[in-house]
């Protein structure tokens, strides 16, 4: 009797060790190592008067690996094609099946949320067909990409200096760099004054009240002197306890992570750059080996803008949550997170396949990153699933004379998902202090009062972290693009990164004002999220893509011709260009 044969084909050598595990003798399993086909790389590639059609050419030493891909595929009786389960994996399953004949027959897609056993199995038991319009969408942004870079980038040549490109959505991202650095270079800093009182009671700590009101009003002090009044005014008064409020406040924890609020945390607690945390989560994806139990996947998928959790999960967090915290940490309904209304949902949100693989009971299998990486998704994840924390707010009036100060304080009463983790903020905040047991009418004593001199300051330049947020609120983008778009605009010398934030360059901020003035629609940020929207419509079934693509093309060629006619050269200050001076 015949054996069956079949062979699946991943991206990645470290998902073939381990999908080996979970798979029987009947199964071949080889990696194509990415994309097999793409676009050439030294013409257009893209027919603009025949419906756009793309001309698909093998990578440069894909050749052997085409090989000994439709070698196996013939001793099979049938294919699966599992590369990651996303548009760019569709695309790559998409060019193998049709290097292999294309028989619909026998090949067949399958998806791998997380590479867990179990979910191996049970998308084994669902293959399906490859999704022409999924597919369809990754064609269309990378004829659009092609399109505008590929036409862009000779124009950047002529007027501005050699070697320079543009990109569809790379040049919005910087128009947001560029947009921020004119806000802090137009900004003028307003002075202004707080008057704050280190003050004592009955009982220590010593704490500091801040100016609250002056007859009731709001202060506003803009100059040293007024301050340099009250505070002399204040000098001998009384300072008595007029007010002591208390509320209970509650806060639920953040989401489990999705990929643009992964590269965000990341940025912020690790200094880890998108593309860092990228290859990192990949790795932890695709499989480490751990003692004893050979290869193993150890987060779900990581491009995600789903904040979707299976229930399986949530159970399972639930009883480690009870037996690690106890049964007061747990929420009496398990938390479901909304996502945004953009959000594609075909994934979950990133979380540990299981949260019973502590970070220390596997550290010994993780290098140094993959351990921090990994501690801080199992972290964010495990915390969505606590109780809220419980905190005592309060807030103390006091009332010198005329002048009314305020002091606040916070007390931890239950830690709830506090006791794993908590988010980091963007920007500092004021610490509050330590408030000793007063009561209303008590006398406080006077330890100083001291006036503070204060400017307003500018916007931040963005990090890594609030670029990111910013792009995805924005629409730019999406979760498989955000790193290399942030490399890119890098790379390119169109921005500079100094302690973590980043700067516009003259160069780049010449080819954002060159861009914005003969292209303002491919330029606007509202354009840039509408065409994102078109993708998923292709995606969904709802938009053809040949229309999505001659739709932008049609007035960007109008306009590229325009501007290649009528434009002067322009040249950034001080960035040396390859032409040789005559001496």
């Amino acid at each position: 009797m015949k054996i069956m044969k079949s062979l699946l084909i991943v991206e990645s050598p470290a998902k073939v060790r381990t999908l080996s595990k979970f798979l029987g003798k009947g199964f071949i399993i080889k990696a194509s190592i990415g994309h097999v086909k793409d676009l050439p790389k030294k013409e257009l590639g893209v027919d603009v008067d025949n419906k756009f059609t793309p001309t698909y050419v093998t990578i440069e030493g894909k050749e052997k690996v085409l090989r000994e891909l439709k070698k196996e595929a013939k001793k099979a009786d049938k294919v699966f094609l599992g590369p990651d389960p996303d548009r760019e994996g569709e695309a790559i399953a998409w060019h193998i099946a049709e290097e292999l004949g294309g028989n619909s027959d026998t090949v067949f897609r399958v998806e791998f949320n997380e590479i867990t056993e179990k979910a191996v199995t049970e998308a084994m038991k669902k293959p399906r067909k490859i999704n022409k319009s999924l597919f369809d969408a990754q064609q269309a942004r990378r004829v659009l990409d092609r399109l505008v870079g590929y036409k862009l980038s000779p124009l950047l040549w002529r007027k501005v200096r050699r070697g320079l490109s543009a990109g569809r959505v790379q040049s919005v991202a910087l128009r947001l760099v560029v947009d921020r650095e004119r806000e802090i270079e137009a900004f003028e800093p307003v002075e202004y004054w707080s008057v704050n009182a280190g003050l004592e009671g009955k009982t220590p700590p010593l704490f500091k009240a801040k100016l609250f009101r002056i007859d009731g009003q709001k202060i506003n002090i803009h100059h040293e002197t007024d301050a340099a009044g009250i505070v002399k005014d204040l000098d001998n008064r009384l300072f008595t306890v007029t007010k002591i409020e208390k509320k209970k406040r509650r806060r639920s924890p953040a989401p489990p992570f999705i990929t643009s609020t992964l590269q965000q945390e990341a940025s912020r607690k690790l200094r880890h750059t998108a593309n860092k945390t990228m290859r990192i989560a990949q790795q932890l994806y695709e499989g480490l080996e751990l003692d004893g139990e050979g290869s193993v996947g150890l987060i779900t998928y990581m491009r995600t803008d789903s904040v979707r959790v299976a229930s399986e999960a949530r159970q399972e967090a639930g009883k480690f949550i009870t037996k690690e915290f106890g049964k007061d940490h747990v929420p009496a309904k398990s938390p479901v997170y909304k996502s945004k209304k953009s959000a594609q949902d075909a994934h979950e949100a990133i979380r540990p396949t299981s949260v019973f693989k502590t970070p220390d009971s596997i550290r010994a299998g993780l290098s140094q990153e993959q351990y921090q990486l990994y501690k801080l998704i199992w972290n964010r994840f495990l915390a969505s699933q606590m109780s809220p924390a419980i905190f005592d707010q309060t807030s103390i009036d006091i009332e010198a004379g005329k002048y009314l100060f305020r002091a606040t304080g916070t007390v931890i009463k239950f830690q709830g998902f506090m006791a794993v983790y908590t988010e980091s903020a963007d920007e500092a905040a004021e610490e509050e202090g330590i408030l000793p047991v007063l009561s209303e009418g008590d006398a406080l004593k006077t330890i100083e009062v001291l006036p503070k001199q204060h400017f307003t300051q500018p916007p931040p330049r963005y990090t890594e972290a609030t670029l990111v947020r910013d792009m995805e609120a924005k629409g730019i983008g999406r979760p498989s693009t955000y790193a290399t778009i942030l490399s890119r605009i890098q790379e390119r010398k169109y921005t500079e990164k100094t302690e973590g934030r980043f700067s516009a360059t003259e160069l780049g901020v010449v080819v954002t004002d060159l861009l914005v003035g003969r292209f303002p629609e491919l330029m606007d940020v509202g354009f840039t999220a509408k065409m994102e929207d078109n993708l998923d419509k292709i995606e969904e079934g709802v938009s053809d893509w040949v229309k999505v693509v001659k739709d932008l093309y049609t007035p960007f060629d109008r306009e590229l011709n325009e501007a290649l006619e009528s434009m002067g050269r322009v040249k950034p200050k001080d960035i040396p260009t390859e032409e040789k001076c005559e001496k």
